[in-house]
């Protein structure tokens, strides 16, 4: 459950205050501040908090008349970004009476993060020069890597095949100061990869040498894909923050161009990537809500997953649209005489699909928070691009209504669901007939064919499933087969037995027209003696003509053959790293985004700090040994 990655912030408080304003000096300085884990004072909280009841309290807070983003979501925010804010930005005019201390005082409150100024050395920096049409031909962007999301790269595009994965060799690592995730899937531009961080930081990276060539301070973490478009020479990289704010950011300069939250609702949140199609800008959006429920006090529950599309010249809102249509009501007391309201939920965690022949816009979502349950929840849906208006819709699992409230808290439903999201991107796959099939995977553990009308072809069941586990993150599919990371994380919180079926997690290679396993690679076993190994595969994988690419949570990335799933190439990432920006480095479990392969090289983040799993804090770049 994507949502479970913020509960260690919020429960270590419950308000905070907020900035939806990027500032322009902090994109132009080279070195910015970088946040640690470190416990704030207590007289900067005593401080913090008294600034915030008397400034910020009055709107933001969990009242859905107001627009203010909720305590939660600004959580999440960078104190950098808060101090902005209340110094040049939204907040100035009701932080004008403040001192400096106070403004920071408060900066760090409500972000729970220490405010301190970055070490990064002088030589971790390099000048920023986009050649036209240097390396075009190899340039990554977005989720997917194209607008069907189909995780495929060309021979010509990996420039790694059979013959040469095996010479692979590290090259550079770069290091995520004060960060114990890595997670944004970088945009490969000419000779420049483009990649955000934990705290928000965006960096212009090179990729033969891993320096920064710029750097760009967005409000919060970036934990989707950077999608970038180069059209007249006009290069532009797009985004989205986990607050939903959404930027559109010059790549020649590393300057804003603008930014807009997307946002509908004050607990809106943005986990998944954007994706840019025909002057528009796809922003998914989930709720914080789902975490907000841990405190029995909150009124559960009212927001809806969704998505929101942005003109890509000036940002503004062209469309909205909600996967819930209903506005929550009353729905019956909790066990603490308070109310429950409903429906809820029904996420959108991760980035849109493209279907530029059909014109339709392709999302899954997720779970119902509270009742009454919809037939929109655990859901493949079809929109249309240019209006928002939902076209068909798809259901793999009815009445699904589950909370990290679960199991005990006033806030859980009733009657407690599995959690069976469809939490990655569905895949449009060209079929050697000419014909489309849409394919996406559920946490059931089940794989599922669609037409592009939304009719079922096939489905096929390869795992348990669960909270974590079966398809989480993504498939990718090279046109003949599909090929899953099915997690089945035997520490899923959520113990769900589905059908009886065991534990069976690793890389499946499915038939697209039929679903038949054509093999299955089970996850090697895990080193015990690391502490938060899991012998699972739970990241999205990256396929080439003759290799699948998959990171696991023991921290290994692996190559396997497409033709009988065979591993011929490993390198555990779970080791300290001497890395080019001079920041402690240390690799950990591979989860979320898959790995980039382009020009002979490859490029994997490493490190999920969450769900107890390995910590760790860097972007490993490999290269093929050109002259073995």
């Amino acid at each position: 459950m994507r949502t479970i990655l913020m509960i260690l912030i919020v429960t270590a408080f419950v308000c905070s205050c907020k900035n939806p304003t990027s500032v322009k000096k902090e994109t132009e300085e080279k070195r910015p501040e970088v946040q640690t884990a470190d416990t704030i004072s207590a007289a900067i909280a005593q401080a913090g908090e008294r600034v915030f009841t008397t400034i910020c309290a009055t709107c933001h807070k969990n009242d859905t008349k107001l627009l203010a983003p909720s305590p939660g979501v600004l959580s999440t925010m960078t104190p950098r970004s808060v101090l902005a804010a209340l110094r040049i930005g939204k907040m100035r005019v009701q932080a004008e009476k403040l001192t400096e201390d106070e403004r920071k005082a408060v900066a760090q409150w409500v972000t729970q993060k220490v405010l301190k100024e970055n070490s990064m050395s002088e030589d971790a920096y390099t000048a920023f020069n986009l050649s036209p049409d240097e390396n075009a031909a190899f340039s990554h962007s977005g989720w997917g890597g194209n607008a069907e999301g189909t995780g495929f790269r060309t021979a010509a595009q990996a420039g790694i095949d059979s013959s040469n994965v095996s010479s692979l060799k590290l090259k550079w690592a770069f290091a995520f100061a004060g960060a114990s995730q890595a997670r944004c899937k970088p945009a490969l531009i000419n000779n420049w990869l483009i990649v955000g961080s934990e705290f928000g930081d965006v960096y212009a990276l090179h990729t033969q040498t891993g320096k920064i060539g710029w750097h760009f301070a967005a409000d919060a973490a970036i934990r989707g894909a950077i999608t970038v478009i180069n059209e007249n020479n006009n290069v532009t990289a797009y985004f989205a923050d986990y607050s939903t704010n959404a930027y559109a950011v010059d790549v020649k300069s590393g300057k804003l161009l603008w930014k807009t939250r997307a946002g509908y609702h004050p607990q809106s949140s943005t986990t998944g990537s954007v994706a840019v199609f025909d002057n528009r800008v796809y922003v998914p959006l989930t709720s914080f809500e789902v975490i907000s429920t841990l405190d029995p006090n909150y009124d559960c529950c009212s927001s809806s997953g969704g998505v929101v599309a942005l003109d890509a010249q000036s940002g503004k809102i062209v469309w909205q649209y909600k996967v819930i249509a209903e506005e929550a009501k009353q729905r019956g007391k909790k066990k603490n005489g308070k109310y429950f309201y409903g429906p809820s939920g029904a996420p959108v965690w991760s980035s849109p699909t493209i279907d530029a022949k059909r014109g339709v816009l392709y999302i899954g979502t997720g779970e119902n928070y509270t009742d009454p349950p919809t037939t929109t929840s655990d859901a493949v849906q079809a929109i249309d691009l240019k209006t928002g208006k939902l076209i068909w819709s798809f259901q793999g699992h009815a009445s699904d209504t589950w909370n990290l409230a679960c199991p005990g808290n006033p806030n859980c439903p009733d009657k407690v669901g599995p959690d069976f999201d469809f939490g990655m991107a569905p895949l449009i796959a060209h079929k050697k007939d000419g014909s489309d099939i849409l394919l996406a995977g559920e946490k059931s553990g089940v794989v599922y064919a669609l037409s592009p009308s939304g009719k079922l072809i096939w489905q096929k069941r390869i795992g348990k499933g669960g909270a974590l586990g079966g398809i989480h993150w993504g498939m990718a599919t090279d046109g003949e087969y599909v090929y899953a990371a099915n997690a089945d994380n035997t520490s899923d919180i959520a113990g769900y037995d589905t059908d009886k079926a065991k534990p069976s997690p690793g890389i499946y290679a499915l038939d697209i027209n039929t679903g038949d396993v054509k093999w299955k690679a089970a996850t090697p076993s895990c080193d015990t003696t690391v502490k938060g190994c899991r012998q699972c595969n739970s990241a999205a994988p990256t396929v080439t003509p003759d290799i699948v690419f998959a990171g696991a949570l023991d921290g290994h990335i692996r190559a396997y053959s497409v033709r009988d799933g065979k591993i011929v190439w490993d390198y555990d990432t779970v080791k300290d790293f001497e890395t080019i920006n001079k920041i402690k480095g240390k690799g950990g479990a591979l989860d979320g985004a898959a790995p980039v392969a382009a020009n002979g090289m490859l490029f994997v983040n490493s490190g999920y700090g969450q769900f107890g799993e390995i910590p760790g804090n860097v972007l490993l770049a490999f290269e093929v040994q050109k002259n073995q």
